[in-house]
């Protein structure tokens, strides 16, 4: 506590109370149970490709090292978020100390924007792939793609490093309670007694910096993939080419759709429960994770052969 000479006292936070679901309280055990399904499959199958693309030869290509980082992405921001959900839901553990919180709100803002590059990358890639497939093997190299993951890294670690420091440097005097299940930015730094419109206006201004660029350049990249289809002639090779893209534009939807749903809900909040945005954030962070990896499992056949050769290695190694 601090005093002041008017003889006021204010309350230093140390810490900070999630109130996960507050308004819901009947939610969290149900909820529980499909998310901690999808967090232990995110965790799983995100790791079986991990390895599968590290052992098998024939996946270390540029396109698959890209897969890994998205994996890698992927497991960070599970792991930052979904355990300490579910300690709520099942122990009722929402207290989170003032270092973590921060910590916290770092990583699900970088990672999200170092995801979102990955898949703006990612579509690059297929352009190259569609549009000049002659050039493809001396465009997308290995180079290309360490030049791709310190681009990632360091645009959104930099951009983002500023919206928990000027959210941390804010006077808490007292209210601790987050109306969140995780440190979302703009939920901790209501609590504030300060002036936030600097914080409120860089988080809005670099979420749609760089989200929206990234979303603006993927969508520019498929509008000429799509033209290059259409102007292919020869049998089966439209369908050829479409396949090729239909994962990485299937995550691509998992990965916009709900981020653009709690979007719309969270500017309609007055119309939907305020619990609907918080759920939907955090299923955010589990959903596409949990099928990222699927999706690219069940379409491209490499990755198939690859899991089959390593599920044979764990069956013989058993024996």
């Amino acid at each position: 506590m601090t005093a002041h000479q008017n003889g006021t006292i204010s309350v230093v936070v140390s810490d900070f109370l999630l109130n996960c679901l507050g308004r819901s309280p009947s939610w969290k055990f149900w909820l529980s149970l499909p998310l901690s399904f999808l967090f232990l499959l995110a965790m799983g199958a995100n790791g079986v490709l991990l390895v599968t693309i590290q052992l098998e030869a024939s996946l270390h290509e540029p396109m698959y090292y890209l897969l890994s980082i998205l994996s890698l992405l992927d497991i960070v921001l599970c792991l930052t978020v979904i355990p300490k959900v579910l300690a709520i839901f099942w122990f009722d553990l929402r207290s989170i100390s003032f270092s973590a919180c921060f910590i916290q709100m770092y990583i699900m803002n970088c990672f999200l924007g170092m995801e979102s590059c990955t898949f703006m990358v990612m579509a690059y890639d297929r352009y190259v792939a569609i549009c000049h497939p002659l050039r493809y093997s001396s465009i997308i190299t290995d180079q290309f793609v360490a030049r791709a993951a310190m681009f990632i890294l360091t645009r959104n670690a930099l951009l983002t490093m500023f919206i928990p420091i000027l959210s941390a440097q804010l006077h808490y005097c007292g209210k601790n309670i987050i109306e969140n299940c995780i440190c979302a930015n703009l939920s901790v730094s209501k609590l504030s007694c300060d002036n936030v419109a600097l914080n409120r206006i860089y988080q809005l201004t670099v979420a749609w910096t760089l989200l929206g660029s990234d979303l603006v350049l993927i969508f520019l990249s498929y509008i000429l993939i799509l033209r290059a289809i259409l102007r292919l002639k020869a049998k089966g090779a439209a369908a050829k080419a479409l396949s090729t893209c239909g994962s990485h534009f299937i995550l691509i939807l998992f990965f916009s759709t709900i981020l653009l749903v709690f979007v719309f809900t969270h500017m309609a909040k007055k119309k939907v429960s305020p619990d609907i945005p918080i759920l939907l954030n955090v299923l955010h962070h589990v959903i596409p994770a949990a099928l990222n990896p699927i999706v690219y499992g069940v379409r491209t056949q490499e990755i198939k052969k690859g899991i089959r050769k390593l599920l044979r290695r764990v069956v013989e190694r058993r024996k």
